[in-house]
C-alpha cells in the first residue's frame, strides 16, 4: 500500500450490516476485516478496511448512541482516519441515535464534522426519491420491513424518519455538490437522494472533495461506491493474501433471522435439495430457555456425527397458530449458537452460513473468533470470509442479512460452497468476488 492510502473505519448497526459493507472494500482492492474480539490490532496497514459491529439496530435511542460513538473510538484508536457508518437500508431500527453517537466520536478528533445520509441500495431495490424511502418501487412500509418483528418501520417520509433534516439532490459537479452537502447539513445532518449507482457514484465524490469531516451514512450499496472513490483518490493497490486449507465438505446453514423472506429461502433450500443430502435441526421452542435440555437434544440429534449429510440446516422453530415467537432475537440465537459449537464440536465443517445479524453475531462470538478476513462475495449481499482466532480458525463462514436476496438466494450459495469445498472442482473463495 502506499503511505497516502486512508485506513477507512466502518461502524455497522449488526454483523452482518458489517460484512456487507466491508466486503466492497475488499472487492475494490483493501485489505478487508471484520474485528470481532475485544483486542485491537497491533499495527493497521494504509489502505485496510476495519468494519466493528455495534449491535444497535434494536438498542434503546441512548445505548444505541453510546455504542455507535464506543466503536467509533476504537476505530480511531487502530488507525481509522476516515469513518463509514453502516445504517439498515430500510431505515430500521436506531439510525437516528446510531448518527449522533458517531458524530459525537467523530467530532472529538474532526470537529466541524456532519453525517450524510443515504441508505440507497439500488441494487437490493432499495431507493431514495424526493424524500421517499421506497423498496422495489414501493413504500418502505409497505414491505417486508413494515412488518419487521423487532423494529418495523412506519413511514417511507424522510422527515419523520429523521426529524429536521434537508434532503437534497446533487449536479453532478464534486465541488458544488461537496459544498452543497455543508451548506444543507444544517445542525449536522444532511439527506441525499439516490435512486441509482450512478446517483451513489456521484455522491462518493462529493463526500471525497468534502474530507474526513463529512461521515458517510448508508448501506452497503454507498460503502461500494465510497470504496472505488477512496481507493482512486489514496492510490489503494490490491491485497494479496493466503487462501486457507480446507477442512472438511458439510456445509452447516444457520438461520436465526426470523424475517420473511429468510424464511421463503429456507423453504427453497429444503424443497430444492435431495433429502440424502440435508439433515434439519430446528428445536422446538419449548427448549431454547433451556439449555440443558437443548444440550440433550441437540447431543441426540448428533450422537453419529458421520452420517451427518452435506448440508446441516440450523433454523428458529416455527411459530405456532401464526403468533410469534416469544423469546428475543438475540435469545433465539444465542439458543442455536449452543448448537452450531456442539455441531462443530463432534463433526468435520467446511463451511458457515450465518442468516440475520443475531445469529451470525452469537455463532462467531460462541467460537471466540477474533476477526474475519473478507475475501469476496458469492453474489450481491452475500459476503464470504475466513475465521481468525477461536474454535473455527481457518473456516469459510458466509454471512447473509435476513431480509435481502432472492428466493434462491440460499440455494445458490450452497451450490457455489460444495463447488469451493469439493477437491476436484476447487476453486479459491478469493476469486468468488
Amino acid at each position: 500500500m502506499t503511505p497516502s492510502a486512508p485506513i477507512v473505519g466502518i461502524a455497522a448497526d449488526d454483523v452482518t450490516g458489517a460484512t456487507d459493507s466491508v466486503v466492497q472494500f475488499s472487492r475494490t482492492g483493501w485489505s478487508a476485516r471484520l474485528l470481532l474480539g475485544e483486542l485491537l490490532p497491533d499495527l493497521v496497514e494504509p489502505g485496510s478496511a476495519l468494519a466493528v459491529n455495534t449491535d444497535a439496530r434494536a438498542m434503546d435511542s441512548a445505548t444505541a448512541r453510546e455504542a455507535t460513538a464506543s466503536a467509533i473510538r476504537n476505530l480511531v484508536t487502530a488507525g481509522a482516519d476516515r469513518l463509514y457508518l453502516k445504517i439498515d437500508s430500510t431505515m430500521r431500527g436506531s439510525v437516528q441515535a446510531q448518527v449522533a453517537g458517531a458524530l459525537d466520536a467523530w467530532q472529538e478528533h474532526h470537529p466541524g464534522s456532519f453525517a450524510v445520509v443515504c441508505p440507497a441500495y439500488p441494487a437490493m431495490g432499495r431507493t431514495l426519491e424526493d424524500g421517499l424511502l421506497r423498496v422495489h418501487g414501493g413504500p418502505v412500509e409497505d414491505s417486508p420491513a413494515g412488518r419487521d418483528p423487532v423494529t418495523p418501520v412506519p413511514t417511507s417520509e424522510f422527515s419523520q424518519l429523521l426529524p429536521g433534516t434537508t434532503t437534497i439532490s446533487l449536479s453532478g459537479s464534486p465541488e458544488q455538490d461537496a459544498q452543497a452537502l455543508r451548506d444543507a447539513a444544517g445542525d449536522g445532518v444532511v439527506v441525499v437522494n439516490a435512486a441509482s449507482d450512478d446517483d451513489l457514484r456521484t455522491l462518493a465524490a462529493a463526500l471525497v472533495v468534502a474530507g474526513p469531516t463529512a461521515i458517510p451514512a448508508g448501506s452497503a450499496g454507498l460503502a461500494a461506491a465510497m470504496a472505488a472513490a477512496w481507493a482512486d483518490a489514496g492510490a489503494v493497490q490490491a491485497s494479496l493474501e493466503p487462501a486457507p486449507a480446507r477442512q472438511g465438505q458439510r456445509i452447516v446453514v444457520v438461520v436465526s433471522s426470523l424475517h420473511d423472506v429468510a424464511r421463503a429461502q429456507t423453504d427453497h433450500l429444503r424443497a430444492q435439495l435431495d433429502p440424502a443430502d440435508l439433515r434439519v435441526l430446528q428445536p422446538d421452542e419449548s427448549l431454547l430457555d433451556q439449555p440443558n435440555r437443548l444440550a440433550q437434544w441437540a447431543a441426540g440429534e448428533l450422537e453419529v456425527p458421520e452420517s451427518l449429510p452435506r448440508v446441516v440446516v440450523i433454523t428458529t422453530p416455527e411459530a405456532v397458530g401464526g403468533s410469534a415467537l416469544t423469546l428475543s432475537g438475540a435469545a433465539i440465537a444465542s439458543s442455536l449458537a449452543s448448537v452450531v459449537q456442539q455441531t462443530l464440536a463432534r463433526a468435520s465443517v467446511g463451511a458457515l452460513v450465518l442468516v440475520g445479524g443475531d445469529g451470525a453475531r452469537a455463532v462467531l462470538d460462541a467460537t471466540r473468533a477474533q476477526a474475519l478476513r473478507i475475501t469476496g462475495a458469492i453474489q450481491e449481499g452475500i459476503p464470504v470470509g475466513i475465521v481468525e482466532g477461536g474454535t473455527a480458525a481457518g473456516k469459510i463462514v458466509v454471512t447473509k442479512a435476513g431480509g435481502f436476496g432472492a428466493v434462491t438466494a440460499l440455494l445458490d450459495t450452497v451450490t457455489e460452497l460444495t463447488r469451493t469445498l469439493t477437491p476436484t472442482l476447487a476453486h479459491s473463495t478469493e476469486a468468488s468476488s
